[in-house]
């Protein structure tokens, strides 16, 4: 049993960090966010976190959950929200994790056929246009990581904003999980354009 957890735990843990953090790889982290224009952000002071936020998704709370939560409060007061038992918003986040399949092709034979596989053709002849010839096939898999943080009108009981991050899941950030997630939280409510009481969006990157 403690073994299914401890590999759960890291599934969840690595999936955050690459979506936090830039991977090692050349690509990086793709965060979107949008927001109900029909919303009175104006109306809104107060917050708390939905007591089954998290991928644990029940009472028990692991690092991971401790972590956001702790960073979510402090974004959310950076920004004039007080914590209340009956708020004006609900936050909530979550993560999974999906195998992906990617399929490429390139150009494997030179011109005129001269080595590999065409090199029986001594380079006499080549084929002609369009032909596709010299092509290879690599086919890699990985798995991706998708993150969410929801703001929810608790009086409506609608979302009215939205975060969510894609990236491809790296072991490498895993053994500093807490920084990851202080350092990622902010990404994402860097595109919240609204602070407490103001019903005015802010310029956001």
């Amino acid at each position: 049993m403690n073994v299914v957890i401890n590999k759960r735990l890291s599934a969840i843990g690595a999936c955050l960090v690459v979506v936090f953090v830039t991977s090692g790889c050349a690509s990086t982290t793709d965060i979107r966010s949008d927001y109900d224009p029909d919303a009175n952000f104006g109306a809104y002071n107060t917050y708390n976190i939905m007591e089954s936020a998290g991928p644990d998704g029940g009472s028990y709370q692991g690092f991971f959950t401790q972590y956001m939560i702790a960073a979510i409060e402090t974004e959310m007061e950076s920004r004039g929200y007080t914590k209340a038992e009956d708020p004006d918003l609900w936050v909530n986040f979550n993560a999974i994790l999906q195998e992906k399949t990617k399929v490429t092709t390139s150009s494997a034979a030179p011109p005129m056929g001269m080595g590999g596989y065409y090199g029986y053709r001594g380079g006499y002849y080549g084929a002609w246009g369009g032909y596709g010839y010299g092509t290879e096939t690599h086919v890699s898999e990985y798995t991706e990581g998708t993150y969410n943080i929801d703001l929810v009108d608790n009086k409506r009981g609608q979302l009215v904003w939205e975060a969510v991050g894609t990236g491809k899941v790296s072991q490498e950030k895993l053994d500093n999980l807490q920084q990851a997630v202080m350092e990622g939280v902010p990404k994402f409510f860097a595109k919240y354009p609204f602070t407490a009481g103001d019903p005015n969006p802010v310029v956001t990157e």
